[in-house]
Formats: C-alpha cells, sequence, structure tokens
C-alpha cells in the first residue's frame, strides 16, 4: 500500500488542481461561444453607432469574433490559453464600459442581481484563467509562454 495515491499526494493534487482549470475553461468557452454564434449569425451592425458615439471607429466591433469566437476555441482545445483568456477579459471589460457602463451600479429588477453581473463573471473568470493557464488537459498541456 505505500504506491497508493492520497488527497495528500502533490500528484493527486495537480491532477485536481488540472481537472478545475479544464473545467473552468470549458465552462468560459462555451457560454462565450453561444455569444459569437449569435453575432456571427445576426451580425454586429448594431455596434457600429455605439462604438462611433464613443470615438471609435466601428471597424474595431469586428474584434468582437476574435474575442467570442477565436478565442473561445482556443480555450477548448488548450493552445494559447492565456492569450486567448486575456482576449476575452478585454472584450468583458469593453463590453461593461461601451455597453453596460450605465447599467454598472444598478441591479436586475427581476432577480435582483447585479446589472454587470454576467459580463463581470466571464472578465473575472477569464482573468482567473489568464493567470492559472491551461493545465495539463490541454493540446499545449500547459508548456508553452502563453499556456
Amino acid at each position: 500500500m505505500a504506491n497508493a495515491v492520497t488527497a495528500a499526494d502533490p500528484i493527486y493534487t495537480s491532477r485536481r488542481d488540472d481537472i478545475g482549470k479544464l473545467l473552468l475553461r470549458l465552462a468560459v468557452a462555451v457560454l462565450m461561444l453561444f455569444h459569437g454564434l449569435s453575432k456571427v449569425q445576426s451580425g454586429i451592425g448594431w455596434m457600429a453607432g455605439m462604438l462611433q458615439s464613443n470615438h471609435l471607429p466601428a471597424f474595431i466591433g469586428y474584434g468582437v469574433y476574435v474575442a467570442e469566437v477565436v478565442a473561445p476555441i482556443l480555450l477548448i482545445v488548450g493552445i494559447w490559453t492565456r492569450l486567448a483568456a486575456l482576449v476575452i477579459a478585454i472584450d468583458m471589460f469593453m463590453a461593461i464600459v461601451l455597453v453596460q457602463r450605465t447599467h454598472f451600479f444598478s441591479r436586475n429588477p427581476q432577480s435582483g442581481a447585479w446589472a454587470v453581473e454576467l459580463e463581470m463573471f466571464y472578465l473575472v473568470a477569464s482573468l482567473a484563467i489568464f493567470f492559472l493557464g491551461s493545465g495539463r488537459y490541454a493540446i499545449s498541456r500547459g508548456r508553452g509562454r502563453w499556456d
């Protein structure tokens, strides 16, 4: 029984940490991908006016495809994980600043939740992935600088 793996064993702890990283990556990526696919289907024309009213060029709106389609796919497969998570975090920061800023100190009247709760969750979870990295259950196996 000397070779039995216990909860205090570093290998066991590392395996649990890697499973946690995988679950966090998949949760953020799959849920964010739904937002991106919606924008692929319906377009991003609605962003042009909002961006221009904030003195930003309309072409910046196309970055949402990178942040909500490409970056989630990278998170799912586990390559360039930290970079992909950072792109999603920046996307969510911009969504809060440009779209939700008037609701920042508000609550949702139906649920009582913070009005920017979803965007803030994606932002913080993406930052967590950025700092944690991809873990072992990824194509990169967490070995690269951006993984």
